[in-house]
């Protein structure tokens, strides 16, 4: 019978083997100290943590999640020891984007249990406010036995103040040790994939311009709702379009009958401060309209003030040029009708009487077709104004390649909410381009179609430089998710079965970003299919079996990127089976597919391909007005991202990106 302890109670244990499992409502990075009998830790080395997961007797995790196993053998540790006390912290406590006090989440909760699951003790760590790390619980040897007392000792000074009470000398070395080592990823966490609906179907929330006549769902091609995130927690109230509830983490015995967590908040607690207030526009001049300012849209930080700014843009040029295709197809029905009657009176016919009718007809037709060409003109000369402020202000991830911004190029910190993928237009309003913009993280994958030869301008690109074109603009778009993501979090293979794609793949084969060399050959595209099938199917288990960091000791959780080029050549039925499995499986747990190809060239499988290629957003090498938005389905032209000729921005970034990486991994 499991003993639901409070704070202060212990219990006995009769198993020396144990698991210390928690559950919160944030990434929390759980730690473990060994101390002597009055409480006091003697160095650094005894603390298990992210940065030095393993000690005598103990293993923590090295992610930051909010489930946990903690592994402990109190057999093994020495007779030094008396008391081994678990520890639970916040690692955006420090400078971070998430949650700085344990007050504004779900109440943490842990349990002891054997190595078959059987609970031995649980604890629930309620009444804590400002506090950004605790100890939840101590296991101590007493004449001989070892029993476990609830502790939920909290200090609002964090680890620093946590160790600094426990008697170790280096307290402010290791504190900011562990939060390097959060800060570097070697605590990322792993969420749950999205729920699926009453179909089985993963849901999608996707705001964004539809698919052409050959895909069957909307693409992410502009801002929108956030889905549930895979390796890594946004900031708080960040990336979602305002602040998030901070409840509903406890699981196990204290969810509620329903099925939902039991909150354990107040429900009036406020849980992060309020953003600042935008900037002001400057006052404009009697009769003038206003002067736009770059991040004048709402959001919680400047990135997603700038989001929904660009977001706002999209949707008022899908307005305002549905407002003129209205208007024009209105003055040309009531021409038409102004004409019928006029034509349906023999007497009118013919003489001045019928031409005067009709050029009336005309004449009404023009006016109100320039009255509609005048508001449109009014309000894209206003959305180039403010592009002309909002384009510069643009972070790298949402920027052009010859944005200034690059020039001054860091790799990041944190995963921004979206990246460019390029630009869209309409052919009323030829002077504006709105930035497409994916939200991250990727929730599904890309299709950079190599087979289209004619563009929009009547010019032809023969099948050859077609294809080259087509691997530019993936190299492109791994460039920038390489250049947007954190060191370590973003991982790109390629497979590259004849070798044709070398030239293109230059800039990522030459500075050393990829995870290894192109994979080339049938038997390459075997073993690198096979190796992320497999990583799909481990981490899928450790989801569904309730252990997101229960994965193989050096596991890389990190995104990962498959650039496939040349399909179908070099993939038999069982590699074409396993590359549908990636696409449909792959997003929820990380894994993304980047296809370049021509679907003519795969006609040969029949419809077996084509729930791949409808899963996939299918952008082009070349303009294209293949994206429709599911709003008033205008059809807007994709322009796809373009490196200035002769620039080296895109090895500068990738450069520094593999720089980042080999210190990271050091």
């Amino acid at each position: 019978m499991t003993a639901e302890l409070v704070r202060g109670q212990n219990h006995p244990l009769s198993q020396s083997r144990l698991e210390i499992r928690i559950s919160a409502g944030t990434p929390v990075a759980a730690a473990a100290a060994l101390s002597d009998e009055n409480g006091r830790i003697h160095g650094t080395e005894w603390v298990a943590h992210p940065g030095a997961p393993v000690q005598p007797g103990l293993e923590v995790s090295r992610q930051a999640a909010a489930d946990h196993r903690l592994a402990v053998d109190l057999d093994a540790v020495t007779e030094a020891v008396h008391r081994v006390s678990v520890l639970l912290a916040l690692p955006a406590a420090n400078g971070g984007a998430g949650p700085a006090r344990f007050g504004a989440v779900a109440a943490p909760f842990v349990a002891v249990t054997g190595l078959d699951g059987t609970e031995v003790a649980s604890y629930t760590i309620t009444g804590l406010d400002l506090e950004s790390a605790v100890v939840a619980l101590e296991l101590y040897r007493r004449q001989g036995a070892w029993k476990v007392r609830a502790v939920g000792q909290g200090y609002a000074g964090g680890l620093a103040e946590l160790f600094a009470d426990q008697g170790l000398s280096e307290a402010a070395q290791l504190a900011a040790g562990i939060d390097e080592a959060v800060a570097r990823g070697l605590a990322r966490s792993v969420q749950a994939p999205p729920p699926r609906t009453s179909e089985g179907d993963r849901s999608r929330q996707a705001a964004a311009p539809a698919v052409g006549p050959d895909q069957g769902a909307a693409p992410q091609g502009v801002p929108g709702p956030v889905p549930p995130a895979y390796g890594g927690q946004p900031a708080d109230g960040q990336g979602q379009g305002g602040p998030q509830p901070a409840y509903g983490g406890a699981t196990g015995p204290h969810a509620s009958a329903g099925g939902s967590p039991v909150n354990y908040s107040h429900p009036r607690r406020q849980t992060s401060a309020p953003p600042p207030p935008p900037p002001a526009a400057p006052p404009a001049q009697p009769g003038q309209p206003t002067r736009p300012v770059a991040g004048d849209a709402t959001g919680w930080s400047m990135e997603e003030r700038l989001y929904n700014q660009v977001w706002g843009m999209f949707e008022d040029l899908a307005r305002t040029a549905a407002a003129y295709r209205s208007a024009v197809d209105f003055a040309e029905s009531r021409m038409d009708k102004e004409l019928e009657q006029a034509l349906s009176d023999p007497r009118s016919r013919i003489g001045g009487q019928g031409d005067a009718a009709r050029e009336a007809a005309r004449a009404r037709y023009t006016q109100l077709v320039d009255q509609a060409r005048a508001s449109l003109d009014r309000d894209v000369a206003q959305l180039v104004a403010e592009s002309e402020v909002v384009e510069p202000a643009l972070p790298p991830a949402f920027a052009r390649w010859d944005n200034p911004c690059w020039h001054a190029y860091r790799v990041p910190m944190e995963i921004p909410m979206a990246l460019r993928l390029g630009d869209l237009r309409l052919p009323e309003a030829e002077s504006i381009r709105i930035p497409m913009l994916l939200r991250l993280p990727l929730e599904r994958g890309l299709w950079i179609d190599s087979g289209r030869t004619d563009s929009l301008d009547g010019s032809f690109t023969d099948s050859h430089d077609m294809r080259r074109l087509a691997m530019d603009t993936a190299v492109a778009h791994a460039a920038r998710l390489l250049a947007v993501y954190p060191a370590g979090e973003f991982t790109v293979h390629v497979v590259d079965p004849a070798g044709s794609g070398a030239q293109a793949l230059a800039p990522l084969t030459q500075t050393g970003v990829l995870a290894g060399p192109p994979a080339q050959g049938a038997a390459g595209v075997t073993e690198m299919l096979a190796r992320l099938t497999q990583r799909v199917d481990l981490v899928q288990m450790a989801l569904r079996g309730g252990a997101p960091d229960a994965l193989p000791p050096g596991f890389d959780t990190s995104q990962q990127l498959l650039i496939v080029n040349d399909f179908p050549h070099g993939f038999d039925d069982r590699a074409v089976n396993q590359l549908r499995y990636l696409v449909d499986e792959g997003p929820s747990v990380g894994v993304h597919l980047m296809m370049v190809a021509d679907r003519e060239e795969s006609a040969g499988y029949g419809p077996l391909l084509d729930p791949l290629w409808r899963a996939l957003l299918r952008l082009t090498p070349v303009p294209d007005d293949h994206l429709a938005d599911p709003w008033v389905g205008h059809a807007w032209t994709y322009e796809p991202p373009a490196v200035p000729h002769g620039s080296e921005v895109l090895r500068t970034v990738l450069t520094q990106v593999a720089e980042a990486r080999r210190t990271w991994n050091r």
